[in-house]
């Protein structure tokens, strides 16, 4: 079976799709109509996300900015990189997802800012130093 094939049944062809990308980590967004059920990785948003404000708030801030909150169901797989990476690659997802079911809400998503990716990625690190920047210690004598 190719592989094209296997994507398919794993992720059927439901909804709107938006993909979001933050430092390394990789979130694909389906949106279809529903009742504003939120799954992360097969689990449900309050399950994944926890009592974390910090991350709850950004994923939800497209949907409370185009106000479709209760409107569509959300089904996210991602991975790579830590949850905050995930929690900022699912805003991105969540946005252009809502762009491509219309176009009336990019308007609103581009004045939020939310269809900025945001490109800061941990820098590599160099040989003869100790890390990205830091340098071995100077000895004068």
């Amino acid at each position: 079976m190719s592989a094209t094939k296997q994507e398919s049944k794993k992720y059927p062809q439901v909804g709107h799709r938006g993909t979001g990308r933050r430092k390394q980590a990789i979130a694909r967004v389906r949106i279809k109509p529903g009742t504003g059920k939120i799954f992360i990785n097969g689990r449900t948003f309050e399950d994944y996300i926890g009592n974390r404000p910090s991350l709850r708030v950004p994923i939800l801030q497209p949907l409370t900015a185009a106000n479709v909150k209760d409107q569509y169901d959300i089904l996210v797989n991602t991975h790579g990189g830590g949850i905050s990476g995930q929690a900022d690659a699912i805003k991105l997802g969540i946005a252009r997802a809502l762009t491509a079911i219309s176009s009336d809400y990019e308007q609103t998503m581009r004045a939020e800012g939310y269809m900025t990716r945001d490109p800061r990625v941990k820098e590599r690190k160099k040989y003869g130093l100790h890390g990205a920047r830091k340098r071995p210690q100077f000895s004068k004598r």
